[in-house]
């Protein structure tokens, strides 16, 4: 239960930051690029700062182990742009700031 409150907390943050519909984003198609993108996030930050498994990011997300890397890969990719790299930095933060033990179960 603790990993998917913290698959739960990253998803939510990452769509109240980037004003996407937690539902779009928790939707088991792709949806439109800005969506996808978020989701992308979501899961690069739970493969970070949640130490999860590629594998583990995939299934929580309802995705492949290979289209976690592939996200984790497009991120990684675009953190050469300062901005960019800034706003992940921040909500790393948030995310990490959050205690496990006051998470929903």
């Amino acid at each position: 239960m603790e990993r998917a409150a913290q698959v739960a907390l990253a998803q939510e943050m990452i769509a109240c930051a980037l004003d996407i519909p937690i539902t779009e984003m928790r939707a088991r198609t792709r949806r439109r690029a800005p969506v996808a993108h978020a989701r992308q996030i979501a899961m690069y930050l739970t493969h970070v700062a949640f130490g999860f498994s590629l594998s583990a990011v995939g299934r929580y997300f309802g995705r492949d182990r290979t289209t976690a890397a592939h996200a984790c890969r497009q991120i990684e990719d675009r953190r050469d742009n300062r901005d960019f790299d800034l706003l992940l930095d921040k909500l790393e933060y948030a995310v990490r700031a959050v205690p496990v033990s006051e998470l929903p179960q």
